[in-house]
């Protein structure tokens, strides 16, 4: 055997490894995307059902101190330590202590169940997210996982849940690896998700669920002038961001001075319940989503994402479950529409525009949230959809919506000090 002869034999060896993993990761993100797509399939049918439920009996809304305590003591008697949500995965990936109990699963369901069938004001992908995680982590007990295999099931519990939650797989891959350190990426982790997103996709649209869909029908070509007014859109929503982010914290951090947790949801409920009566209708309560369609098309009030804002971060604050990721699409969406009294471009476009980059300046996810908004609306509003999204990201702060969510790269150099000291670059 010649030389090039044994030079092809150990190139044929070497990639002998690479089939291994595949072929492992395919497995296991089939099992997971197949059981993750199918609980998050379950949940947005019954959560269709309870809005629908709420929508048609409005007096149930007086309820909802009595849910928030409901809520309040589930968590304090038995689930202490699942309480954090979304950041105790986070936590987990960057310092593996213990399997996730799978107990977060049921009780993240049932807290978002209660919180959007009395009144709350609260998004899904937060549940989606943590059933996707807690799920995924059992599979820690199964095959005796090295801790950074383990970080590797977290993001694919992430991708998963994200996935089939939204109908987004390009977007949920890059989520669950754009997320966790803001300004790294998880590249050692990209084929699980990438596999995990697709098949959690396709796994909840088996069960005939379906997504809503947007529509952007004019899009201008790019021109200078435009560029501006992309950039400009981009600031705002950037600080919108900001603002919920910093809503949210403050009222948690209002609502932890009350020393019993159960009673935080309870009066925070009577506070929600009291709002939506005086001010006579259903908007800002909820997912929000016909106001969402609605904002790609109709004018709506200027003070809609402000109302929606407030009410989202009190909500979470004092302890209702749920998420932030549909409020904060609502929140970008009607500022989107509101501003096209200030920016000559077409109404739809900016409430796209808006819808997307306002949530990646709140989670800290140019990339994921640009592919987002490529899939949801069309590869034509890409580069419009990218400015906004980017643009936003430089100016919503480097506090997010996850606390736990570490800074691996600041996003601008006068702001080095915040980089974690930690040693980021492997999972």
């Amino acid at each position: 055997m010649n030389r090039k002869d044994i030079k092809t034999k150990l190139k044929q060896i070497e990639q002998i490894p690479i089939f291994v993993y595949l072929l492992k990761w395919l497995l296991i993100t089939t099992i997971i995307g197949i059981l993750v797509g199918s609980v998050t399939a379950f949940f947005l049918i019954t959560l269709d059902w309870v809005t629908n439920y709420r929508e048609n009996n409005v007096w149930i809304i007086a309820l909802l101190p009595l849910g928030g305590l409901v809520i309040g003591l589930m968590y304090y008697y038995w689930g202490k330590d699942v309480m954090k949500g979304n950041n105790l995965l986070i936590e987990e990936f960057h310092n593996p202590k213990q399997v996730i109990p799978l107990k977060m699963a049921p009780l993240v369901y049932l807290g978002t169940m209660i919180t959007h069938l009395l009144g709350g004001s609260v998004g899904r992908e937060g549940t989606a997210v943590q059933m996707g995680g807690a799920i995924a982590d059992q599979f820690s007990h199964l095959f005796k996982f090295k801790p950074f295999e383990r970080k590797i099931l977290i993001v694919v519990g992430i991708s998963a849940g994200f996935s089939s939650v939204f109908g987004t797989p390009l977007a949920a891959a890059i989520f669950a690896l754009e997320v966790l350190i803001l300004g790294r990426m998880r590249y050692e982790a990209i084929v699980p998700s990438f596999f995990a997103a697709f098949i959690a996709h396709y796994a909840c649209l088996a069960w005939s669920v379906s997504h809503t869909h947007y529509s952007i029908p004019e899009v201008p070509e790019m021109t200078p002038v435009f560029f501006l007014y992309a950039v400009f859109a981009g600031i705002l929503f950037g600080l919108m961001a900001l603002l919920f982010s910093t809503s949210t914290h403050f009222f948690t951090s209002l609502f932890r001075k009350i020393k019993y947790a159960p009673w935080r949801p309870f009066l925070g409920g009577i506070a929600i319940a009291l709002f939506v009566w005086s001010i006579g209708n259903t908007k800002y309560i909820g997912l929000g989503i016909p106001t969402i369609v609605a904002s790609f098309t109709e004018s709506q009030n200027s003070y809609d994402f402000a109302i929606k804002i407030l009410l989202t971060a009190f909500t979470i604050g004092a302890g209702f479950k749920g998420g932030e990721v549909t409020p904060l699409f609502f929140v970008g969406a009607t500022l989107g529409n509101m501003l096209v009294w200030f920016i000559p471009l077409p109404m739809a476009l900016l409430a796209g525009m808006g819808f997307v980059a306002v949530f990646s300046g709140a989670t800290n996810t140019p990339l994921a949230c640009t592919l987002m908004g490529i899939e949801l609306f069309g590869a034509q509003s890409g580069l419009y959809i990218g400015i906004a999204c980017v643009v936003a990201y430089m100016f919503s702060g480097h506090k997010g919506i996850y606390s736990s969510q570490q800074v691996g790269s600041a996003k601008h150099p006068i702001f080095k000090h915040l980089e974690s000291n930690k040693n980021n670059n492997s999972v």
